[in-house]
């Protein structure tokens, strides 16, 4: 933990988000100080969690990448990636953290 965070335990994981987008869940939160900012993006298959992404002080921007048309993938292009959901806490720490973008 202390090597992610930067904090030794106990560090209480409270989600302060959460919103899904077909099988991903984001749930977004901070440490009590707002000194250490996470964002979670779980894959969910059946109600079961299959894969699990954990950032820390990263401002995540998830982005929906192309469009389907009749079960097959249309062309991708710009007007195509829409920016579907931003993080809101990693800049609650007063610096400036890198930053990503999650494609689902």
């Amino acid at each position: 933990m202390r090597t992610l965070t930067g904090v030794s335990p106990p560090f209480q994981f409270s989600p302060l988000s959460v919103v899904s987008f077909g099988s991903t869940v984001i749930t977004e939160g901070c440490d009590a100080a707002s000194s250490v900012s996470w964002i979670h993006a779980w894959t969910v298959s059946h109600g079961v969690i299959t894969q699990v992404r954990e950032y820390s002080n990263t401002s995540l921007t998830v982005t929906r990448i192309g469009s389907v048309v009749a079960g097959r993938s249309a062309e991708i292009r710009a007007s195509h990636c829409p920016s579907v959901w931003e993080s809101k806490f990693s800049g609650r720490a007063g610096k400036s953290v890198p930053g990503l973008v999650l494609a689902i």
